[in-house]
C-alpha cells in the first residue's frame, strides 16, 4: 500500500469521521476495526502533576477499565517535546519480542478502518498523528489471524514503565513509555480517550482481547496507552 502524507486538518476530519472505531472480530479470531457510534458516556479524569504515572486516570488514560488490573507501582514519565510528522516504517516492544515492520491504514468505501492483510505486520492508522508527533499515534495489529499467533499476540502483558519504539521515515527514533493497558468490552469502546486531542505525544496499540473459547470470538478490545518520553537517531 503507497504511503501518503495528511495534513492535520485532514487528519481531524479524517478522525471525527470515525470517532467511533473499535476493534471487533472475525470467527477467524482476526482483529478487524469497525466504525461504530461512539460509548454514551467516557469517565475521564484530571490530570495529575507532570512526570507522576499512577494506578488513576489521566485525560488520555480512562479511569475505569472493564478487567479491572492490579494497580502498577507509580512510574515516573518525563514527556519528551513532540517532533514534526514522519510516517512510521517499524515498531519494537522488546518486552513480548514484537520487531515488525508498520505499514499504512487508511480507511475503506465503507468507513470501516483498513487492517493488515495478515498476521503481520502491525499497521498505523494515517488518520492520526504520526509517532512522536504532537497527539496519540493509533497503531492496530491482530491478536490472531487464522489460528496463527498475529503481531499483538503478547500485547496485553505489556506494564506500565515498559518501553516502545518507533523507527520513523525521518531517521528518528520515537521512544514511548507505556503508562497503562486497559481491556474493554467492544461496546464500551473508550472512544474519546484513545482517539482525542491531548496535549502532548502520544501511543494507542490495539488489538482484541477477552477471546470466549466456547465461540471463538474476541469480547474485548486491549489499549496500551503510552507516551513520548525520547527521540533520537539511529
Amino acid at each position: 500500500m503507497p504511503r501518503h502524507r495528511t495534513s492535520p486538518r485532514v487528519r481531524r476530519r479524517l478522525l471525527l469521521g470515525v470517532a467511533g472505531l473499535v476493534v471487533a472480530v472475525v470467527l477467524s479470531g482476526a482483529a478487524v476495526l469497525t466504525a461504530t457510534a461512539a460509548p454514551d458516556s467516557t469517565t475521564i479524569a484530571t490530570d495529575r502533576a507532570p512526570g507522576a504515572v499512577a494506578a488513576a486516570a489521566t485525560p488520555d488514560e480512562p479511569a475505569a477499565p472493564s478487567t479491572p488490573r492490579p494497580a502498577p507501582s507509580p512510574v515516573r514519565v518525563a514527556d519528551a517535546a513532540p517532533v514534526t510528522a514522519s510516517a512510521p516504517n517499524r515498531l519494537l516492544v522488546p518486552s513480548i519480542g514484537v520487531d515488525v515492520d508498520v505499514m499504512d491504514l487508511g480507511l475503506t468505501g465503507t468507513g470501516t478502518l483498513e487492517v493488515p492483510p495478515g498476521a503481520f505486520p502491525a499497521g498505523w492508522y494515517v488518520g492520526s498523528p504520526t509517532p512522536g508527533e504532537l497527539g496519540p499515534a493509533v497503531l492496530a495489529g491482530h491478536v490472531s489471524w487464522n489460528g496463527t499467533p498475529g503481531v499483538f499476540e503478547r500485547l496485553a502483558e505489556l506494564e506500565a514503565g515498559d518501553r516502545v519504539s518507533v523507527v520513523r521515515e525521518d531517521g528518528r527514533v520515537a521512544d514511548f513509555t507505556v503508562t497503562r493497558t486497559a481491556q474493554y468490552p467492544k461496546d464500551r469502546f473508550p472512544t474519546d480517550a484513545v482517539y482525542g486531542d491531548i496535549d502532548r505525544a502520544g501511543l494507542r496499540l490495539i488489538t482484541c482481547g477477552g477471546l470466549d473459547a466456547a465461540t471463538s470470538t474476541y469480547e474485548d478490545n486491549v489499549v496500551v496507552y503510552a507516551r513520548l518520553t525520547g527521540t533520537r537517531r539511529r
